[in-house]
């Protein structure tokens, strides 16, 4: 994936209709670039229809939000690795806020999905971030290390170059509140540090993207703090218009 990364994340919301339509109006407003990545991580429903909406623009790629760590089996109203696969998905969220905060999973099932996701030939996208009262409590920079080894434990050295990072601080998910550039920066140098200790230099190249309150008025500032190589965007990337606006950033 090309830095810079502008990554969608839908959440429960744009069926298969809706999500058609969606990316009518948005690939009308948002010709191809090759300087960028583009991604949209629809609700698993609604990934055959954009990537459906993607035969002539092979710069866009779709992910999922979320993935099962077996292969598969009996686990009623998951979704694999292989499956979302065999979709056209070609990238997958792991341990999003929201699936550790809501749904409670774990750092251990974080590291077992992005092995899945490799396994697939899958790019896992792992997110990591703290809580208010952890970043209150000084301890933002030992939660994020602490996800981060969990998540990349289960992968062999040779792949921990094929995945990326997304520093999202749950205080800032949704709420209007967002981590200025030097924050961002500060959690990304954390970050960036420790992927070259795992990974040496190709470490250097492993993109870490923000996410967090993302939104056309301050995308610019926070792609150009250090260390930010893209942004993964929730209710912003809801509309078209405004999504081909901070895609143009």
């Amino acid at each position: 994936m090309k830095s810079p990364i502008f990554a969608a994340n839908w959440k429960m919301h744009h069926g298969p209709s809706d999500a058609t339509t969606f990316m009518r109006s948005f690939l009308a407003h948002s010709p191809r670039r090759s300087d960028r990545t583009v991604l949209i991580f629809p609700p698993a429903l609604s990934v055959a229809a954009v990537v459906a909406s993607l035969h002539e623009r092979q710069d866009v790629l779709v992910g999922v939000q979320n993935i099962h760590w077996e292969d598969k089996g009996a686990f009623t109203g998951e979704v694999s690795a292989g499956i979302a696969r065999d979709a056209g998905a070609r990238v997958a969220l792991v341990g999003h806020s929201e699936r550790r905060h809501v749904f409670g999973e774990t750092d251990e099932e974080t590291a077992l999905k992005c092995a899945a996701a490799a396994r697939a030939g899958l790019t896992p996208m792992l997110c990591v971030g703290e809580l208010l009262s952890e970043r209150e409590a000084g301890e933002t920079a030992a939660v994020v290390l602490r996800q981060l080894h969990a998540g990349l434990s289960r992968l062999e050295p040779g792949q921990l170059t094929s995945l990326a990072i997304a520093y999202e601080p749950v205080w800032a998910i949704g709420t209007g509140k967002t981590a200025t550039p030097d924050d961002a920066a500060t959690v990304h140098a954390v970050l960036r540090k420790a992927l070259r200790e795992l990974a040496g230099e190709r470490g250097a190249k492993v993109p870490i993207l923000y996410g967090g309150s993302v939104n056309r008025g301050n995308v610019s500032e926070l792609l150009a703090a250090r260390d930010v190589d893209g942004v993964l965007v929730g209710g912003a990337s809801l509309d078209a218009t405004g999504w081909s606006a901070i895609v143009g950033s």
